[in-house]
């Protein structure tokens, strides 16, 4: 059994469109019938600091609109960057890509970010995902499957992940979730997740109990 903090959007990490401890707790559940300890943190800063304390850290927030506190700040970086230095896991989960836009570390650890006036969605809708079977272990033998969702599109990518799944848009093909290594630490990144539609999909759950258990070295 492996300890799981979900850090879930509040306070100055909250935001209009989403409902983050609707979507936190839904993915909390998919986690708690897997067997994990599964604990939910709206302290956001708090609990990137603390982030060593558990094995997967999932992290499901918003950006903040004013400059946060430098302090605060600060020791949520260390938190992460000894996260995955320890060799634990990082899962990102949707909007969290627009998010800690005041630390430069954060898209090189997640793998990739939104970019404002670039990236965007179309209306969100039922969509087909498609995954890239064979191409890393999460995805081994799972199939294409419809989502109730947003679909981000023309997010910024390192060259160093794996990507898992994608869609087409304006003739183009968009990652949607991908996985990295991050020294001795692993990450995934599933821009999936709007709201809870997303998780009525039991091919996007699978996708989520697959993420965690590569995160904790069981794939």
């Amino acid at each position: 059994m492996a300890d799981i903090l979900i850090v879930s959007g509040s306070g100055p990490y909250a935001d209009p469109w989403h409902r983050f401890p609707e979507t936190s707790r839904r993915v909390a559940k998919i986690l708690d019938d897997l067997g994990h300890s599964t604990h939910v943190t709206e302290d956001v800063e708090a609990g990137l600091a603390q982030s060593g304390l558990c094995d997967v850290l999932v992290v499901n927030i918003g950006n903040p609109l004013t400059p946060r506190p430098p302090d605060r700040l600060a020791a949520a970086r260390r938190g992460l960057i000894q996260h995955l230095e320890a060799g634990r896991g990082l899962l990102g989960v949707h909007v969290s890509a627009t998010s800690l836009t005041e630390m430069p570390e954060w898209p090189t650890l997640l793998g990739g970010h939104w970019v404002r006036g670039r990236t965007m969605h179309p209306p969100q809708s039922l969509t087909t995902v498609q995954v890239r079977r064979g191409e890393h272990p999460i995805v081994e033998n799972l199939g294409d499957f419809e989502v109730f969702d947003e679909r981000y599109s023309y997010l910024e990518t390192s060259p160093d992940i794996d990507v898992l799944c994608e869609h087409d848009f304006e003739g183009l093909r968009h990652p949607l979730a991908w996985a990295r290594q991050s020294g001795r630490g692993r990450v995934v990144y599933d821009a999936l997740g709007h709201d809870v539609r997303s998780y009525d999909s039991a091919s996007h759950v699978e996708l989520v109990r697959r993420s965690v258990r590569w995160l904790l070295g069981d794939l």
